[in-house]
């Protein structure tokens, strides 16, 4: 385990999550088992003071972190978010899972995470973008375009990513394009990038219940989270024949063993915010929403949300991680136990790293490819991707995350030794 004073993990944190899915891969390493220290410790953790004036004249602190847990494929890669329960802890884990997220899917990319610690709801559009320069101006020393590329993740989009891309660009003297994805178009965004996440997530679970057997057409799809990822990964699946059952985000849970119209509930999401009160479906506890009977149990919120007394309730074929981190390590091998097949995140939500990859490769080229093109490539590659993962798990007999862990960080690990150490 580090030597991290700071961080004190258990099994059921972020951290102790990852360093215990770590421990189960280290017998599949072979002699590259050596090097596996190196994944148990981040490379670089930046913690940042960010001091803004609020619009009423007073001064506000907000702490931001950016951790770059791997640079040894390429520079780091991913996201920034900004949510009131964000720790070092957690922006440490998230930065290993991209680290292992990126490997699985073989991009050039290490990983890396950021996050502020606010409620950005409180702040105004002002205060929100003088947060985003700030962090951004403190924590430019360790990013760039060829170092550590930041993208959305929770409670960030487009338009921070624009004020990130510009703040970096002015500090720079140049335009400096390829330093952030999920841009908007005109600032070089990718086509494809908002649902790419969902669309992976779908690829994934499609590919998994092809070899499971398990029919698309009425499938029942149960979600938690509605954001991007969840109402994309939604909208392919109900496209393809399935049922959306049950969905739960921040504003309530409903459930209609019948589906839901997709149209509907997506034009109730875009006009209110959320599902809660939606008329096509029921509303049901909170809880309630575990026990729903699904073909697909579709994890998008938030980490952690699948622990031990979940994981002995759901009723589901297919667990299907579209959030980082949302199942524990003892909810894998109770789910493992009662025969439902867990498709984990690093390979099931890497589609939106994927697109991202697309957006920095045509901002350095300044050309760009048409939706079409960018859904073909990110297809192939998240096929790819699990078909090789499939194959470990069969060739070790061991679950998908462990298989998805053995591929990836043997590839870090390679790439470790073959670099060395130095001096």
């Amino acid at each position: 385990m580090p030597n991290l004073s700071f961080v004190h993990p258990n099994e059921t944190s972020p951290w102790g999550t990852y360093l215990s899915q770590v421990d189960r891969v280290v017998p599949y390493l072979g002699p590259l088992a050596r090097w596996a220290e190196t994944l148990r410790r981040p490379k670089r953790a930046l913690i940042v003071d960010v001091p803004i004036e609020m619009d009423d004249g007073s001064v506000a602190h907000f702490e931001g972190y950016r951790v770059q847990h791997s640079l040894t494929r390429g520079p780091g890669k991913g996201g920034v978010r900004y949510h009131p329960d964000v720790t070092l802890e957690e922006v440490m884990a998230l930065a290993a899972w991209m680290t292992v997220k990126c490997a699985a899917v073989n991009l050039p990319y290490g990983g890396a995470k950021g996050g502020i610690r606010v409620e950005p709801k409180t702040l105004s559009h002002k205060e929100l973008e003088r947060l985003t320069r700030r962090y951004t101006s403190e924590i430019g020393l360790i990013i760039g375009p060829d170092k550590d590329i930041p993208a959305p993740d929770v409670n960030t989009n487009a338009q921070i990513m624009a004020w990130m891309m510009d703040t970096y660009s002015m500090n720079v003297g140049s335009t400096a394009t390829g330093v952030v994805t999920g841009k908007p178009i005109p600032l070089g965004g990718s086509l494809g990038r908002v649902k790419a996440t969902g669309r992976g997530v779908f690829v994934v679970g499609r590919e998994a219940a092809r070899r499971q057997n398990v029919p698309l057409d009425n499938a029942r799809i149960a979600i938690q989270g509605f954001g991007n990822v969840g109402s994309s990964a939604a909208e392919l699946f109900a496209g393809n024949g399935a049922k959306i059952v049950a969905v739960q985000d921040h504003t309530g849970t409903i459930y209609n063993p019948n589906g839901m119209d997709m149209s509907s509930l997506m034009a109730e999401l875009h006009k209110k915010g959320g599902i809660g009160g939606f008329q096509g479906a029921d509303p049901i506890g909170s809880e309630e929403f575990w026990d729903v009977e699904s073909d697909f149990l579709i994890p998008a919120a938030l980490e952690g949300q699948l622990g031990r007394e979940r994981a002995n309730r759901v009723k589901t074929r297919i667990v299907l991680e579209g959030a980082n981190g949302p199942t524990t390590p003892e909810a894998d091998l109770i789910l493992a136990d009662r025969g439902i097949l867990v498709v984990p995140d690093v390979i099931a939500n890497a589609g939106g790293v994927t697109v991202s990859y697309f957006e920095w490769v045509q901002d350095f080229s300044s050309f760009f490819w048409t939706e079409d093109e960018i859904n073909v490539r990110l297809d192939r590659i998240m096929v790819e991707a699990f078909k090789r993962i499939w194959e470990t798990a069969e060739q070790h007999k061991v679950p998908l995350r462990t298989a998805a862990f053995v591929v990836a960080c043997t590839r870090v690990l390679q790439a470790r030794e073959e670099r060395g150490l130095y001096p």
